[in-house]
């Protein structure tokens, strides 16, 4: 980005790294990195003027250099456990974000794309399609507005939300840097969860980065004939490839995977494609998230019920599977990633 589009070039978006480099370049001690870190993220200090320990004529060129800027909550809806919120962005595109409560903690589910171009027959975000990528201070931004908000901090992240996080990897990587830096926003690294359709190669590079991060795959079927029904991203890299790229993520990393898989009526639930997903899946380290679905008005999929999805649950235990059932968040409010957005677009 260029750093005369000063409306767009928010200082937010640099890694404590790219800081460094940022003064170097400017003749100046890397350290004043730091110092910007702890004015923006401990002191959460967003006036550049205020950064007493930096001189003047530094100040005056970060302020020509960059703006202190981040998405802004424009609406939310709130369930008892559950505050999902709207963000515009500076060019009027709109994403959101889903606090959710749970026992351990305070877990944010952020957007990483204006729309989604993975077509998953299911998503409401994917109906929408892509307009850009998010730039990493539109996602850091997410949580800095959103512990305004709350007042009080955000314990883990998912990186889950409207988009593909590895369809746009460079910003998602800064981002999980800034946010896991222990003078930026101090999540611990096993805090943070990057979700993925299931983009091959994209797998394969995350793996290479040699970051504990929580890897889930949105796995959703136990063969390419359903796979491919329900997910396009399906017939370019198909179940079997996929798999391969888990089980190597899985040695070189020595980590735990996540297999997400949506309850879809009449679709993916029945005995067969448990007893299937548990033969594709066993001897892996991973557990298997089974997600009731939040149904929408503009896709004609519906939710497994509740016993059919035990009973999915059960036929997996019995064939050694490590699985759960997903709590149910926002069924009050528009709970479908995109919903939200899209009741904002359409108006």
């Amino acid at each position: 980005m260029n750093l005369g589009e000063k409306t767009l070039n928010s200082i937010y978006g640099y890694t404590r790294k790219k800081l460094e480099e940022y003064f170097l370049s400017k003749g100046e001690k890397k350290f004043k990195a730091l110092q910007v870190f702890e004015w923006l993220y401990i002191h959460k200090i967003e006036n550049i003027d205020l950064w007493s320990n930096l001189k003047k004529e530094v100040r005056e060129e970060l302020k020509e250099d960059f703006v202190v800027q981040t998405p802004k909550i424009i609406k939310q809806e709130r369930d008892t456990l559950t505050r999902k919120y709207l963000f515009e962005l500076e060019d009027h595109n709109h994403i959101e974000a889903v606090v959710m409560y749970h026992d351990y903690g305070i877990s944010l589910c952020v957007s990483s794309q204006v729309g989604c171009n993975m077509g998953c027959a299911f998503c409401e975000s994917g109906r929408l399609k892509k307009v850009r990528n998010l730039e990493t201070y539109e996602m850091v931004g997410q949580i800095i507005e959103i512990e305004k908000e709350i007042k009080d901090r955000i314990a883990s992240v998912v990186i889950m939300g409207i988009g593909e996080p590895l369809d746009n990897y460079d910003h998602v990587m800064d981002f999980i840097r800034i946010i896991n830096d222990p003078k930026g926003l101090a999540l611990g690294i096993r805090h943070i969860t990057l979700s993925t359709s299931g983009i091959v190669p994209k797998i394969y590079d995350l793996m290479k980065e040699n970051i504990q991060i929580n890897l889930a795959v949105s796995l959703h079927a136990p063969n390419d004939t359903i796979r491919n029904q329900i997910m396009k991203v399906n017939q370019v890299y198909n179940i079997s490839q996929l798999i391969q790229a888990i089980q190597d993520y899985i040695h070189h990393t020595n980590r735990r995977v996540t297999i997400e898989y949506v309850m879809l009526k009449g679709i993916n639930d029945s005995d067969s494609c448990a007893k299937e997903l548990a033969h594709l899946l066993k001897g892996m380290n991973i557990y298997v998230n089974l997600i009731p679905y939040n149904e929408t008005n503009h896709i004609d999929l519906y939710k497994s019920d509740a016993k059919t999805i035990q009973h999915f649950c059960s036929i997996l235990k019995e064939n050694k599977i490590n699985v759960t059932i997903r709590k149910e968040f926002g069924s009050k409010i528009s709970a479908a990633c995109g919903q939200l957005r899209s009741k904002e677009v359409e108006k």
